[in-house]
This record gives C-alpha cells, sequence and structure tokens, in this order.
C-alpha cells in the first residue's frame, strides 16, 4: 500500500503538471471503487481549474476554482498520473480527466482499495483529515508522541500504524523505524521508556525522509505521479527480507503476524522488552 513517502512523491510530480490547467471532460469507468463516484458531481469539475495539490497522511487534496475540492486515496493499489491524450490507456484505468493542455489525469487501481470522491469544500476537506489523522512524522511533538505510546496497551506496531497517532506510517515504513530505533514490534506501549520513545521518533522522522528523498518503495504496483518507479526498496534493512542476514549483525531477520500484519525484525537487534 502507498505510504506517506509514495504518495507525497506522486503529489510532487502532480503538483507542477497540474496546477493552473482545466479539468475539460472526465470519463468514469463502470467499475465501483471503494467509495462510488457521484455522476452528479462530474458536470461540477467540468470548466474548473486546478488550484493546489496537497498531502496529508495517505489522502491527497486537489483543490480547485470552484469550492468543491477533490479527495483521493490510492488505496493498495492505485496509480495517479500524468499522460498523453494518445497513450494506451491501461486496464483497471476508473478515471480519465482531460485537461487543458490535451493530456490526461488517469487513476488506475487493480485491486479497486482507492477511492476518488468530491467534498463540498475546502474547510470540508480539512475538517475529514484532521478527524481522521494524528500529526506528520515532521510534526511529532516529543511530550505528545512519549505520552500517546506510553499510554497504550497495544503492541508498538500497532499504535505506529494508527492514523491518528501518526499520520502515513503503513507496514514497511513502521517495521524500518522500529529496527533503527532497536524495538520489537510487539513490544507493548506501556513498556516502552521515554528515551526509547525519543529514538522511535528520530527514527520515523529519518527513515521517512530518506524514503521521500528516494521517491518511496516500489515493492509491486507503485509508480510516482510521472510514471516512475521509486528507490527506496533497495535501502529496505527489514521489510521483505526475511531469513536474509541483518545487515548489523549478521543475524537472519524473522517475520511474525503482529494484529493481522506482517512484521519484519532482527532478533538481536530488537529483543523483546
Amino acid at each position: 500500500m502507498p505510504e506517506l513517502p509514495e504518495v507525497e512523491t506522486v503529489v510532487r510530480d502532480l503538483r507542477p503538471e497540474l496546477v493552473g490547467r482545466t479539468f475539460t471532460a472526465l470519463n468514469v469507468g463502470p467499475q465501483t471503487l471503494r467509495k462510488p463516484w457521484q455522476k452528479t458531481d462530474t458536470p461540477k469539475i467540468i470548466g474548473s481549474t486546478i488550484q493546489h495539490v496537497l498531502r496529508r497522511g495517505k489522502w491527497i487534496g486537489i483543490t480547485l476554482s470552484i469550492p468543491e475540492v477533490l479527495l483521493v486515496h490510492l488505496g493498495m493499489t492505485g496509480q495517479f498520473t500524468i499522460a498523453n491524450a494518445n497513450a494506451t490507456v491501461p486496464n483497471h484505468t476508473h478515471f480519465v480527466f482531460t485537461l487543458s493542455d490535451a493530456r490526461e489525469l488517469r487513476f488506475r487501481d487493480v485491486r479497486r482499495f482507492g477511492s476518488i470522491s468530491l467534498l463540498n469544500n475546502e474547510a470540508a476537506l480539512h475538517a475529514f483529515l484532521n478527524v481522521q489523522l494524528g500529526p506528520e512524522p515532521a510534526d511529532l511533538i516529543l511530550k505528545d508522541f512519549q505520552d500517546a505510546i506510553r499510554a497504550s496497551g497495544r503492541t508498538v506496531k500497532a499504535i505506529l500504524l494508527d492514523q491518528t497517532v501518526v499520520a502515513g506510517i503503513g507496514n514497511i515504513y513502521a517495521d524500518e523505524a522500529l529496527f533503527r530505533a532497536g524495538l520489537h514490534p510487539e513490544r507493548r506501549g506501556t513498556k516502552v521508556k521515554l528515551a526509547e520513545c525519543e529514538q522511535l521518533m528520530r527514527a520515523i522522522q529519518e527513515v521517512i525522509a530518506e524514503a521521500i528523498e528516494r521517491r518511496g518503495s516500489t515493492i509491486r504496483d507503485y509508480i510516482g505521479g510521472s510514471g516512475l518507479r521509486g528507490g527506496f526498496q533497495h535501502a529496505l534493512m527489514v521489510y521483505g527480507r526475511t531469513s536474509e542476514a541483518c545487515v548489523r549483525c549478521g543475524t537472519p531477520i524473522r517475520m511474525v503476524r503482529v494484529g493481522g500484519r506482517s512484521s519484519h525484525f532482527c532478533p538481536q537487534c530488537q529483543k523483546p522488552g
């Protein structure tokens, strides 16, 4: 599933290509995504001009010259890209927005867990996102983060996946941050020390920044808004490396299920506490 670095890469690719362009047509495919597109919303956006493309957590917002705002989620396999109008439209492409420069903004989603919907205005967008999401990794405040971790009896892995604690973290970057911080994914939040919380916060911020710099991780379907793949998969230390040697100590990486999610860790560097 695209996480914060992947979605941020998509937004950075799309923003200079979309801002100032006008939607001249929209073709919506017959298959329903996680949230159905309302047919009555199509004429609302035709003729509107894109003002801004933003990201919050794993969500993308597109503000327009009309009050309404597009809200986009890539789901597990979503691809949101710019293409020339004469380029072949791949299978599983559910939205094709025609732009005023004759190019197309396309949303492709093989598994159909993504969504595109129209909200009434920008205030509704921010209200929705603020309810759904906690702070961005770069905006974490140490005391608040420590309180959130140490007040929970859940596993630290589950806490990191809780979008109300920190926005945008998913399975890949939770595993990578826990490894850097030396914390076992099954450690309970109440057992995490104050200093360890600080180490974890710094690890989250570092791994997210590095992943953004490398355009995210292409494990299977992810591509950026320009169609380019990510590169951080080549720098992963534990995720997807089951039975491979730990980059620090050489111990084979293990995988366990934590809260129904695969969790990769080094049993030597991340001992239960």
